[in-house]
């Protein structure tokens, strides 16, 4: 079990690692405004997520079944302690090894997500900045109720004449 574990760190490890280099080339086509590139990403990103989702399944049934042979372990036990009831000080040390890996890449992945949701942001604003100048929208100097400015149009025809 303790090899199951292994490997499935190990997988879940690649997977985000993945996802960050993927984030990374979202973050070049957002800049870029390439949405057929974008479209592709986000494509193999949802693959991506899909697989993190049954490791991360994997990852807690093995974890179960080693608390259940192990009856010292449970819920509350930290990861480190988790891994000093490895069979040897090699399997140890791998899980340890393997842990860090998995964090650094998951921070990696979510600061690169954070970063894609400021640039997206900006760009659907500026798309709706440029539909609105298309359009001969205005903005008000207030504000509405919900904190969003005003935004009037004005009539370029007149349908009653």
């Amino acid at each position: 079990m303790w090899q199951n574990l292994i490997e499935t760190l190990d997988k879940l490890g690649g997977a985000y690692d993945d996802l960050a280099t993927l984030g990374e080339k979202k973050r070049s086509a957002l800049v870029g405004i390439d949405m057929k590139g974008l479209s592709e990403i986000l494509d193999v990103e949802q693959l991506i997520t899909a697989k993190i989702q049954k490791l991360e399944q994997k990852r807690v049934d093995v974890l179960k079944n080693l608390s259940k042979a192990d009856k010292t372990l449970n819920e509350t036990t930290s990861t480190k302690d988790f891994y000093r009831k490895a069979p040897s000080l090699a399997v140890e040390k791998k899980l340890l090894q393997l842990h860090m890996r998995l964090s650094k890449n998951i921070d990696r992945a979510l600061t690169l997500r954070n970063n894609n949701q400021v640039l997206a942001q900006c760009a659907l604003d500026a798309v709706q900045g440029q539909l609105n100048m298309l359009s001969g929208a205005a903005v008000e100097p207030t504000y509405s109720g919900k904190g969003a400015g005003v935004v009037t149009h004005q009539k370029n025809f007149d349908f009653k004449a």
